[in-house]
């Protein structure tokens, strides 16, 4: 049995409770970790805030040294890491290397960005005066991830409320704690105790008693949108800041310009990619009517060339769905378009030769229309619905009619379509011809219902520092304007 890491111990839940762990792949028992309750919250975020009160004040260059050291360590372990992470997740391992490079990526990215600046100098309003902008630490930050990217979005919220002078609690998802464990005991080990906490257990349990918490002012979440407004509610009763990023249902446009070999084999992969459970997934599909035919023929035919199959591999491009229940969640869903005219070209059901695991054919649907559900809510799941529109006018229409506003794809070569749909559609982020690429240095975050906040980029630790102003007069002296004021200045006379 793992445990969970509290001021850089590994210890049990003070009830000795403890749940199991599942290979969504074959449906046993992993390992099992403490189920964390409010008692053990409680000593997390004291170890955090005990550990704050140095390292808020341990300079820049030190927690750079740090956070490039917990990137060598992950990067040292990297195939042990992304080996747990295919068992418990089920993404395959090759994608799996990729997150752990990433995650190690992303600590060496703050590393840097952290000790670039601390504020500015700004011009001061009398003679021998200076003023200051300072940004400093919160305290204590409460980062909750979801089990699809556990290191990946983990490290998009501890590395840089680390080097911007906070201690985190970290709470995995209850999918896929393991790996966020491993790295406590292979890389947060280079940082000082208390500093780096991972508790492990469910939402209500742990996770609200983290939020509601008063030394914890900042909650870092990726999560639904009803677990995000239930964090939002118990964040502002204390006023405390949120970072929300809550998912959506990103449009993917492909243009009649598009080369259709090139356009197939992208629009597959952003629908697929991970089983579909991915928060930027293509999960609508607007084709220009030109091309729609041929379109929808190739899309369907790469679809059924996906092998599904051990996510750890060889030869393997989809694994399994994290759990029944979201396995289910897609099922329920397609009977529902099925009931409203909508049609499966392929996939759409659990696969055959597979006794174990939450298996699922990838699944194209045409016949959709913005009445269905497909088309206004999350999915999360491997299902590509495809919707033919007369052009990008109509297209950017389409996008934009929707709740959320995460991501948005273009496939094309028009200059002019591209940057219509770019400054027309209401999206945290918008690829034009290479979907699902992040970068360290350009911030990620939503818009609507997808949430608010960045992560990545400058803005990405500025989501971790609060701003002061210190006015500074280095001469000591009377000021005229101090009492006893002097009528006589200033008053109108006759």
């Amino acid at each position: 049995m793992r445990r969970m890491f509290i001021n850089g111990e590994f210890v049990a839940s003070l009830s000795g409770e403890t749940f199991a762990v599942e290979n969504p792949a074959t449906e046993e028992q992993i390992d099992e970790v403490p189920r964390a309750r409010a008692e053990d919250a409680e000593q997390a975020v004291r170890a955090a805030h005990a550990a704050w009160d140095d390292w808020r004040f341990t300079p820049g260059i030190e927690k750079c040294e740090m956070l490039h050291a917990v990137a060598r360590r992950i990067r040292e372990h990297r195939e042990e890491v992304a080996r747990l992470l295919t068992l418990e997740g089920g993404k395959p391992l090759i994608e799996n290397m990729d997150e752990v490079e990433w995650s190690a990526a992303c600590f060496d990215y703050y590393a840097e960005v952290g000790r670039h600046e601390a504020g500015r100098v700004i011009p001061p309003v009398q003679r021998h005066q200076m003023n200051f902008v300072v940004k400093e630490p919160y305290g204590v930050v409460v980062c909750i991830v979801p089990w699809n990217y556990p290191l990946l979005l983990m490290s998009w919220k501890v590395a840089p409320a680390l080097m911007a002078g906070n201690t985190v609690v970290i709470k995995p998802s209850e999918h896929t704690p393991l790996s966020t464990l491993l790295l406590a005991e292979v890389a947060f080990r280079e940082l000082p105790p208390g500093v780096v906490n991972v508790l492990t257990g469910y939402g209500d349990e742990v996770g609200e008693p983290l939020v509601k918490h008063p030394l914890t002012p900042v909650i870092a979440f990726t999560g639904s949108v009803a677990t995000g407004r239930r964090i939002a509610v118990l964040a502002a009763e204390r006023i405390k800041r949120v970072n929300l990023e809550l998912g959506g249902n990103d449009p993917f446009i492909v243009c009649d310009d598009a080369d259709l070999d090139v356009a197939v084999r992208g629009a597959v992969w952003a629908a697929f990619l991970n089983m579909g459970q991915v928060c930027t997934s293509g999960e609508r599909f607007y084709v220009f009517e030109s091309i729609s035919e041929k379109f929808i023929e190739g899309f369907v035919a790469f679809t059924r060339t996906l092998r599904l199959g051990n996510p750890l591999g060889p030869d393997v491009d989809l694994g399994p769905m994290i759990s029944a229940a979201q396995r289910e969640k897609v099922e329920r869903k397609l009977d529902r378009v099925r009931e409203m005219g909508a049609k499966v070209l392929c996939g759409g059901v659990r696969p055959e030769g597979f006794s174990r695991g939450y298996f699922f054919e990838p699944t194209v649907v045409t016949g959709v229309d913005h009445t269905m559900p497909l088309m206004r809510e999350e999915t999360f799941g491997p299902v590509a619905p495809i919707m033919v529109v007369k052009d990008i006018d109509e297209a950017v229409a389409l996008a934009n009619d929707s709740e959320y506003g995460l991501g948005a794809n273009i496939l094309t070569n028009n200059l002019e379509y591209a940057l219509t749909a770019a400054e027309r559609i209401k999206a945290g982020t918008f690829w034009i011809n290479d979907p699902l690429t992040d970068n360290d240095a350009g911030p990620f975050g939503g818009m609507r219902l997808s949430g608010g906040g960045r992560e990545l980029g400058a803005e990405g630790i500025e989501e971790f520092r609060e701003t002061k102003h210190i006015h500074l007069d280095y001469k000591l002296e009377a000021k005229p304007y101090w009492y006893p004021y002097d009528w006589s200045k200033g008053r109108k006379t006759d």
